[in-house]
């Protein structure tokens, strides 16, 4: 069972990552779904997004829950029948969730040269502390696209722009968190972002300050 590593970020929020290495079947056979996860599995015309799907119920079975216990607001934001909250991130062969008792934000993504290139979408305020030719620019850019990925998820409004309503901090690779803020009109949150690399991804959870 490729259950790849837990992260206990406090004693009552916890992060749970999964390495995709199975078959389809493989995945689909162990795992039981509603109804309405089953019909939304068999929508997906992509296996890769399959096997997200179903590696993130075996993601909740480690974290002694089912996907029975899952279930998503109008929004689309999940939520947890007994008031936990979750997050939830898949990209490529990696899938992972956040449960807390806090407003909690998770993301994955591979590191791919080609953020340089849509930064000027997503970033305004960063530039006054990024170096474009530092050997660490694209790990940067990485963690501040996951880090506002997070914080979107969060505070659950489509309406948030990554680049106008949001700030990522200053932070240090080698420090492993950082601080990061959305404000639009009235609304205005805080949060702490962790993130840590492996096999060429870069995760970044956030909890709301």
């Amino acid at each position: 069972m490729p259950f790849y590593k837990k992260i206990q970020v406090s004693p009552l929020t916890s992060v749970f990552i999964w390495k995709i290495e199975e078959e389809f079947n493989e995945l689909f056979r162990q795992i039981r779904l509603k109804d309405v996860s089953l019909a939304r599995l068999e929508r997906m015309k992509s296996e890769s997004h399959q096997k997200g799907f179903l590696s993130i119920r075996h993601l909740l079975k480690v974290a002694c829950y089912s996907d029975f216990d899952l279930f998503y607001d109008a929004d689309g934001k999940p939520n947890l029948m007994d008031g936990k909250q979750i997050s939830i991130t898949h990209s490529n062969n990696f899938s992972a969730i956040i449960i807390g008792d806090e407003n909690v934000g998770i993301d994955i993504e591979l590191q791919r040269d080609k953020i340089t290139r849509i930064a000027d979408k997503f970033i305004d305020f960063e530039f006054e502390y990024l170096d474009e030719n530092a050997v660490d620019y694209i790990k940067k850019l990485t963690v501040i696209w996951g880090a506002k990925e997070a914080k979107y998820k969060m505070c659950n409004s489509r309406s948030l722009s990554f680049k106008d309503d949001m700030k990522v901090f200053s932070f240090d690779l080698k420090d492993e968190t950082g601080e990061a803020s959305v404000h639009q009109n009235d609304f205005d949150k805080k949060f702490r972002f962790f993130f840590e690399e492996f096999e060429s991804f870069t995760l970044v959870y956030a909890i709301e300050k």
